[in-house]
Parts: C-alpha cells; sequence; structure tokens
C-alpha cells in the first residue's frame, strides 16, 4: 500500500512583527512591546513555526508501516501517542490510519470520530470479518488522517475471538486486504496482553513502546518484551521492537532524568531523542475531540510529537536526524532503575 500524492499541511499567515516605521528618541511608556516581546506573540510564532515545519513534507516509506503501540502498564501516554504522532505524519505529508483496538475508544474520541454502539466498527472487522474499508472514516480537521473506531462492543470480542478459525491473524488479514493507499498504520493497543493485542502483534512490523518518566516506569515490560519474542518465533517474524518514546518527561525532577537515563542505557539506538514532556495541553486536548496538534500547534506538546514524528520518519528510511528541535532529557546515572525489567 503506497500513496503517491503529496498532502500539504494547513497554511498559516506569518505573525506581525514590529513596526519598521521611524520613531522619535522620546518613546512614551504606554508604547506596547513589539508582538513577539508578549507570551501572545511568542506563543502564535511557535504556532507558525510547528505548522511550518509540518508542511514541510518527510520522506515516504516504500511500503505501509504497521507499528503497533503497545505497553500492558496503563497511564503511560499509549494512546495520547497513538492519534499525536499520527496526526504528527499526516501533517508532515503522509497518510495514515489509526486502529483502535482498545474497548474503551479513547483514541476515536481523541480524533473526533463517532464510536457509539451502532457504528460500524474495529469489532466488526475482527469477530464478523467485515472490510476494514466499510469502518475507515476521516478524522475531521487533519487531511490524509483516517479511523478505525472501537466501539464497546470490543469488550467482549476477547472471548468470541477464542472460538473462531485463525483468531490471532484476523486483523493482519483485513490489513492485507485494505486497498487504500497508506503510508503508516498505528495500532492503539489494550492495556493487556489478551487476543487483541496478539492480532496487533501478529499484523504489524514494529512494535513502539511509550515509557513514562516516572518510578515503576518499567513495571511489567519485560513480559510485554516476551509476548513479542514468542509472537516473532512463532506467528510474525517480521515483528520487533523500533522504538521507544519517552513521555511525560518533567525536567524539573532529578527522577524523569534518571528514568530517561536508564532507558537510554538499556535500549540503545531504539530510544527516540524527542521525548514528551509533560503538558496541559496535550491532557485537555482530548476532551475537545482533537489532537494536541489541532487544540494548541504552538504548544511544546505538539512541538514534541512534531519532531518525534520526524525522527520516525526519518528513522525509517535510514536518514539522521538532526534533534535541532527535540527535547532531549538530562542524563543521570541511577542503575536501580533498570530492575524492573528484569
Amino acid at each position: 500500500m503506497r500513496s503517491d500524492a503529496n498532502i500539504a499541511g494547513p497554511m498559516t499567515d506569518p505573525v506581525p512583527g514590529p513596526r519598521t516605521e521611524s520613531m522619535g528618541a522620546d518613546v512614551s511608556r504606554e508604547t506596547p512591546p513589539p508582538m513577539d516581546d508578549t507570551p501572545i506573540g511568542r506563543a502564535a510564532q511557535l504556532a507558525v513555526e510547528a505548522l511550518g515545519r509540518a508542511g514541510e513534507g518527510l520522506p515516504r516509506p516504500e511500503q505501509t508501516r504497521i507499528i503497533v503501540v503497545a505497553n500492558q502498564k496503563g497511564g503511560v501516554g499509549k494512546t495520547t501517542t497513538t492519534v499525536n504522532l499520527a496526526a504528527s505524519l499526516a501533517l508532515h505529508g503522509g497518510r495514515v490510519l489509526v486502529v483502535d483496538l482498545d474497548p474503551q475508544g479513547n483514541a476515536s474520541t481523541a480524533l473526533g470520530i463517532d464510536h457509539h454502539a451502532e457504528v460500524p466498527s474495529i469489532y466488526d472487522v475482527l469477530v464478523e470479518s467485515r472490510p476494514l474499508s466499510e469502518v475507515v472514516q476521516p478524522v475531521p480537521d487533519v487531511e490524509g488522517l483516517f479511523c478505525a473506531p472501537a466501539t464497546i462492543d470490543l469488550a467482549g470480542a476477547e472471548i468470541e475471538l477464542v472460538s473462531l478459525v485463525a483468531r490471532e491473524s484476523r486483523l493482519q488479514r483485513a490489513i492485507q486486504a485494505y486497498e487504500q493507499p497508506l503510508d503508516y498504520i498505528l495500532i492503539d493497543c489494550p492495556p493487556s496482553l489478551g487476543l487483541l493485542t496478539v492480532n496487533a502483534l501478529v499484523a504489524g512490523q514494529e512494535v513502539l513502546i511509550p515509557i513514562q518518566c516516572e518510578y515503576y516506569a518499567l513495571e511489567g515490560l519485560g513480559q510485554l518484551l516476551r509476548n513479542v519474542d514468542l509472537v516473532r518465533g512463532h506467528l510474525n517474524p517480521a515483528l520487533h521492537v523500533s522504538t521507544i518514546l519517552l513521555t511525560m518527561y518533567d525536567g524539573r525532577t532529578r527522577l524523569a532524568s534518571q528514568v530517561a537515563e536508564e532507558v537510554r542505557t538499556h535500549f540503545g539506538d531504539e530510544v527516540l531523542r524527542t521525548s514528551i514532556p509533560r503538558s496541559v495541553r496535550i491532557s485537555e486536548a482530548p476532551s475537545y475531540g482533537q489532537t494536541v496538534l489541532t487544540y494548541d500547534p504552538g504548544s511544546s506538546g505538539a512541538l514534541s510529537y512534531l519532531e518525534a514524528a520526524r525522527e520516525i520518519a526519518l528513522k525509517g528510511v535510514g536518514i539522521s536526524y538532526d534533534a535541532t528541535h527535540a527535547h532531549i532529557g538530562v542524563q543521570q546515572n541511577d542503575q536501580s532503575m533498570v530492575e524492573g525489567i528484569q
């Protein structure tokens, strides 16, 4: 599956700068500061910078990259990472599909997709063998971004899949039969290691693991990695962990720096140089049915996800990444943090 049409990012007008007319030496104290010296002006300039970089476009993969976003530990920013990376890749010019495999449907909500019980959903694809093309919906406000939503019916799919033929590969077959050109498919998994997650691992090529920069960050990660090894050994030889993304990074705390250092030490080049800061804007955006990219494109969260998407895209085609805009955590040594992965 490929796409030949580049998708332009949103266009923005330049932020007005300070007036250039000559002024007298005696300037009144009432004279307001230039636009870019005010908080609003700086925020506007960040927004223009973010959307400008988004519209630059990135190298397109030769084949569709299927990325499974998984972590059995809840509250690590898994769904948030899925939808914001997907929106960032679409704004960079790609055609992106989000497959929502979490019965809570949070990814569908964050993308502004209707997913009440009567809506055709990924449940129908997995259990009823409905074509994926019949459930995919375009995402409002982000051209080139699509979603296969989850409904509450998906909560019972684990039990229903047990008795079905080829229960582990039903999503894989549905994706293979999908004829629309795509650059990326991001699969949002539930925080468990059941049949829904196994379907995602069988369908995918890459695993992206978000890890929050907090205590117990690596708890349970060992079991996920063992499951990836099992699926690779028996069902999907192409599967591999390609990306670790540090989320909820708070540069004011030593703990965040220690976690970041230990994760980078353990996983090496699999860890993105860009990390995602803790951000109120990222948390607020889903309640408006938006990603942070459209909710507040000048926020630190939006800028970080744009850079993470850029890094993922360049890494996929073997191009070195320039970390000019990356939010890179301070690295400190603390060997105790690696114990949770054993």
